[in-house]
Order: C-alpha cells, then sequence, then structure tokens
C-alpha cells in the first residue's frame, strides 16, 4: 500500500490494490498508512549517524536547487473548514551529490527549514555519495545566492562553484534583442564563446553600451539585467577550467531530478498538501530514489507484524 501510495495520489491507489492483490481499501487509509510509513522513514533518517572522517573519493559533483510546492492551511474557527482553507507555494529543496563518472546520484530534501537544513542535507548526500577530507566539490546551481553560500559555509574550500550556463544564456537571449536586433543568433553564440574562455569582463563590456536608462523599469531593461546578473557573479563564472576537467557546467541534473524525484508525487494536478505532510512525503520518495526501500522494511519491526490480508486490521 505505502509502494503504490509513494508514487501514485492517494485516491488512485484502491483501485491498484483491488486490481493487483483482490484487496479493498478506502482513500483514508492508503493515506493513513502511506503518512504514518513516510513519517517512520523521517524518524530513521534523521537518526542516521555520518562516518568519521576519511580521506574520500578525488572529485565529487553536488547540485542543489528549490522548487514550489501547492500548501493549503485551514482555519481552527469552527464552520465550514472548506470556507477556511488559504492555497499557497512553498519552496522544497532538493540536493544531491555523486562520484565525477558516476550516473547515480545520492538525494536528500528539506521543506521549510531554512538555507542552513538545505545546506546539512547537501552536506548528507555527499558524505554518502564518498566526501572526505581529500575531496574537492564541484558545485552547480541557478545562481540564486543562497546556494553559493550554502556551498562555501559547508565545504569551504575544498568546493569550488559554477552558476548554471544556460540560465546564463537565457540572460544573454533576452539581451541580445538589444545589442543586436539582427544578428542574435550570432551575438550570442559570440558571447558564449567568451564565458566559455573565461572572458567574461569582455561581455559585460559588450553589455555596456546598451544599458538601458535608470528611469526604465527593471522588466524592461534585459541589457541591465544580463550586466547585473554577470558582474554579480564573476566569482561563478570559471568555465573554462569546469570544461578543461570533464566537469559540467549546466545544473541540468537537478532540475531533471526535481521532475522524477518530487513532483511526479508531490505537485500532481489538483493536489494540496498541508505542511506538516510534505517533509514526510519528500523523505518517502528520497528513500525510492536512493534505493533504501527494502532497507527501511527490514528496519521496520512493526512490519512483520502483520502480511498483506491483515494490513487493514492492523490499523
Amino acid at each position: 500500500m505505502t509502494d503504490f501510495g509513494s508514487d501514485h495520489a492517494f485516491g488512485q491507489v484502491p483501485h491498484k490494490l483491488k486490481e493487483h492483490y483482490g484487496i479493498e481499501a478506502p482513500v483514508s487509509t492508503v493515506r493513513h498508512i502511506t503518512e504514518h510509513h513516510a513519517n517512520k522513514m523521517h524518524e530513521q533518517r534523521a537518526m542516521k549517524s555520518l562516518p568519521s572522517k576519511v580521506a574520500g573519493c578525488s572529485e565529487l559533483i553536488a547540485e542543489i536547487d528549490g522548487c514550489m510546492l501547492p500548501i493549503v492551511t485551514i482555519g481552527d474557527a469552527k464552520g465550514d473548514k472548506r470556507k477556511q482553507k488559504k492555497m499557497s507555494w512553498q519552496e522544497a529543496r532538493l540536493a544531491l551529490a555523486h562520484e565525477k563518472g558516476a550516473v547515480t546520484p545520492v538525494f536528500s530534501a528539506t521543506f521549510g527549514n531554512g538555507v542552513e537544513e538545505a545546506g546539512k542535507a547537501l552536506v548528507d548526500c555527499a558524505i554518502t555519495a564518498g566526501f572526505g577530507t581529500q575531496t574537492h566539490v564541484h558545485g552547480l546551481g541557478d545562481g540564486a545566492f543562497w546556494i553559493e553560500e550554502q556551498f562555501k559555509a559547508q565545504f569551504g574550500s575544498q568546493a569550488s562553484y559554477l552558476v548554471d550556463f544556460y540560465h546564463v544564456c537565457d540572460y544573454l537571449a533576452n539581451a541580445s534583442k538589444v545589442c543586436a536586433p539582427s544578428e542574435t543568433k550570432a551575438w550570442i553564440e559570440t558571447q558564449k564563446n567568451l564565458l566559455k574562455n573565461n572572458e567574461h569582463w569582455v561581455v559585460i563590456q559588450n553589455l555596456t553600451p546598451y544599458l538601458e536608462a535608470t528611469e526604465i523599469a527593471s522588466d524592461k531593461a534585459p541589457v541591465r539585467a544580463c550586466h547585473r546578473y554577470l558582474s554579480n557573479r564573476t566569482q561563478q563564472l570559471d568555465y573554462k577550467n569546469a570544461i578543461e576537467k570533464g566537469f559540467p557546467i549546466g545544473s541540468g541534473e537537478i532540475e531533471s531530478a526535481h521532475r522524477y524525484v518530487i513532483q511526479k508525487r508531490l505537485k500532481l494536478a489538483g493536489a494540496w498538501w498541508k505542511t506538516e505532510n510534505i517533509q514526510p512525503m519528500l523523505t518517502l520518495r528520497i528513500v525510492r530514489a536512493n534505493g533504501e526501500w527494502n532497507g527501511y522494511w527490514k528496519n521496520v519491526p512493526e512490519a512483520t507484524e502483520y502480511n498483506v490480508s491483515g494490513i487493514l486490521s492492523h490499523f
């Protein structure tokens, strides 16, 4: 039941149980059991001890990024609860790490606990993936300042950090319509080549003559936005060194992971979550993605107290 509930909307699970096992169960039971084990998984991972300091692998790739999830809060006043619902979007943060050359990352996720907790989740991923005292961490992110700050705070001089190259290209594409309206493609390629050769200062110079007047609104000033974006991130543009060492310069891996780790289950059409259920469900998805599923069931005493046919009476 938890297996189905981790991958599918709760409302779809009764049909799957009936189809595969001949079990009839209401949606409320599916939700209860899935969230129960999601909380247990979260408790287990929270108690997981980190290994002592070791040399670790030579090179590690790590990424972290946020995505917005749909949240519902319900007031405490008496009356129609449907009229007391408030919908909002709040950020969950997903981290991954893997040794250079590996294709299977280690994941961790946090919700509502600030960027420091997200940084700790990133370290947890890195240690599990092989981080040690002699490891260099190649970090990537979308340009949000908190991401670079957490790489520095958590890994210090052992980490380097690049802002995602393709986010930079988006800014260049918008600026090109002003800087070279008749040759946008050629202009963009020139700037990209300069950036890959670590000549970001030339790109900034190329933008300067086209800067919009200060009285023009920011959303209508693409050159100024691009100029500011690059000028504020000159220490995050070492693409030449990354390319030479065979490191990625784009954060597409974490952006893709958002879709299949988090959004596939927690961002379904019409689904809204209570805040207290988000972190356990995130942990449920992380356990699945990290291949820790069977290990959890082997270490849950209550899992041996009932079989499939007796699961409903247990709850």
